[in-house]
């Protein structure tokens, strides 16, 4: 299997939803599960959360191999404590990620995601963005990803799978998500 040359994935600066700066480095020894999203998705966000929290369940104690990370893409409203608070409770696994706008880009172009706040009448706003899940080897090398639709007993097999290093899955191709098509919120 080929990996592609502008493969999502890459550095970030971020903050951690305990308040510390973190970059790749600080998850190494891990596989990194990365969604990102924001804590006021009604619905996708906590259905994605829900499931991927679900498989790593289904895998023990091999869960703690992996680092799953919630990384904002609403950082005006996400907070270290918003996203404390919101992980907390239902999926006490992740790591919730922030930080200022530009970090916030940084991050998304990084791992290619799209993100756009579109004002709501209202007068709040909701943040339409790709709604993939990424899988990182250890060394934070770009593995595949997850539609959102994929059942969480299939996605624990394709952990378990990727822990094992089989390749009964073949990675899925790494091209931008664009809205419609692994997006949510819009």
């Amino acid at each position: 299997m080929s990996r592609p040359s502008a493969a999502p994935g890459g550095h970030f600066d971020l903050t951690d939803h305990h308040g510390n700066a973190v970059t790749p480095e600080n998850y190494r020894d891990r596989s990194l599960l990365v969604f990102f999203g924001f804590t006021h998705c009604a619905e996708v966000c906590p259905r994605v959360l829900g499931r991927n929290t679900r498989a790593l369940s289904l895998l023990g104690r091999d869960a703690d191999r992996f680092a799953p990370l919630y990384i904002s893409v609403d950082p005006e409203r996400d907070t270290p404590e918003t996203m404390r608070r919101y992980l907390a409770e239902a999926h006490p696994r992740y790591t919730g990620l922030t930080g200022t706008p530009d970090q916030v880009q940084a991050a998304m172009a990084a791992y290619r995601v799209f993100a756009r706040r579109v004002e709501e009448t209202d007068g709040d706003y909701a943040m339409p963005h790709t709604s993939l899940t990424y899988l990182l080897d250890e060394e934070g090398r770009f593995v595949t990803y997850f539609h959102d639709t994929l059942t969480a007993e299939d996605l624990a097999e394709r952990l378990r799978d990727h822990l094992v290093g089989r390749t009964g899955h073949p990675a899925e191709p790494a091209e931008p998500a664009v809205q419609g098509r692994g997006s949510c919120c819009s």
